[in-house]
């Protein structure tokens, strides 16, 4: 039987994560969370003072960095060196050090390698900026979620002040925020975020995560 791979791209905010997941669970797959890899090679960059855009300083860090995922309770958390930092990778500051270091070439070919390595020998899902395009571009099975970028803050502002995590952000800070995270991921010179060329485009502006579910497992169908 044939492994299957199920792509999920898109811009931060936009549900991707939360749809990949759900697929995950309806059609037993195991979720790969490739932008926690990406958040824990920001937080590695973070406590040893590299300057994550660095790509001389980055490029010493890697060699022994190893990234893998446990579950626990029935969640899947990300292991940076051995150590489960599933609690210190979604603050703003770490999202920040993943969304400037993942542009650098060095990591992304790392990382690409060992998704595609999982991949290879797992039925997966997984959600990223550059599955659909890079790490998985012979699955047939590619979609990407996305909204408009109001959305997205709002969103995220009240995932923050639920988390207690706002600080004194206002909703422009966050809808700021929204909008230089895509800048940046919209234009890197390396595997930069675009829909992949037969990706099916589910926008989640008006519609709900189920709706969302219903129309990649109908396209799976």
């Amino acid at each position: 039987m044939s492994i299957i791979n199920i792509a999920i791209d898109g811009p931060a905010g936009a549900g991707k994560s939360t749809v990949a997941k759900r697929i995950a669970e309806i059609m037993h797959l195991t979720y790969v969370d490739t932008g926690a890899m990406y958040r824990a090679l920001g937080l590695k960059a973070v406590r040893n003072g590299i300057d994550p855009g660095d790509a001389e300083a980055v490029a010493t860090m890697l060699p022994d960095t190893t990234v893998t995922f446990i579950k626990i309770n029935g969640e899947q958390h990300v292991v940076l060196d051995g150590e489960d930092v599933n609690e210190f990778i979604r603050t703003e500051e770490i999202s920040h050090a993943a969304s400037v270091i993942s542009t650098l070439p060095e990591v992304r070919r790392k990382l690409v390698d060992l998704q595609r390595e999982i991949a290879r020998s797992t039925d997966t899902v997984m959600d990223g900026r550059d599955i659909g395009t890079v790490v998985l571009p012979n699955t047939p099975y590619k979609f990407y979620v996305t909204a408009s970028a109001e959305v997205r803050a709002k969103r995220r502002f009240v995932e923050y002040q639920k988390k207690g995590i706002l600080g004194d952000m206002t909703y422009e800070d966050v809808l700021n925020e929204v909008k230089a995270r895509d800048e940046r991921d919209m234009n890197r010179e390396f595997s930069p975020l675009r829909p992949a060329e037969n990706a099916v485009i589910i926008d989640t502006s008006e519609m709900s995560i189920d709706e969302a579910v219903d129309a990649v497992i109908e396209d799976i169908d």
